[in-house]
């Protein structure tokens, strides 16, 4: 399997979005828009209109935000899944059963959770007696 770089417009589009709008001179293009709306404030009296020009601004620059950096974020996620699952398949001691985990419902996800807490309580036990929390111990 070879990867290959997206061909959707779509993709390219809110992956774009994403990188720009969390770089410093996006804040700062923000930030001037709302200094120029201020200083026009006394230009048109504080009229309804005014303020009604923000908050359609940024209204509909939120709302088309949420998607964009929502799907960057749901693709980010799926990458990350993907490669935490590629490592636990090529790991000789590892639970293959870990594997898609996400797709868990969630109180089967509660139980491998469970699982891995008492996991770490025992550990924790283990350096309270100065004991090593090293190894590869059974998760049940």
């Amino acid at each position: 399997m070879r990867p290959t770089k997206s061909r959707s417009w779509f993709t390219r589009l809110a992956k774009a979005t994403a990188h720009l709008a969390g770089r410093p001179a996006a804040f700062i293009l923000a930030t001037a828009v709302i200094l120029v709306w201020l200083v026009t404030g006394p230009v048109f009296h504080f009229s309804d209109t005014w303020q009604l020009v923000i908050n359609t601004g940024t209204t509909i620059v939120t709302f088309l935000m949420v998607f964009l950096i929502q799907c960057t974020q749901n693709r980010d996620t799926e990458a990350l899944q993907v490669k935490l699952d590629e490592l636990l398949r090529v790991t000789a001691v590892a639970h293959n059963a870990l594997l898609d985990l996400e797709e868990l419902e969630e109180h089967e996800l509660g139980k491998v959770r469970a699982g891995y807490a008492k996991l770490a309580e025992r550990a924790r036990a283990d350096l309270r007696k100065g004991l090593a929390d090293t190894g590869i111990p059974d998760v049940r």
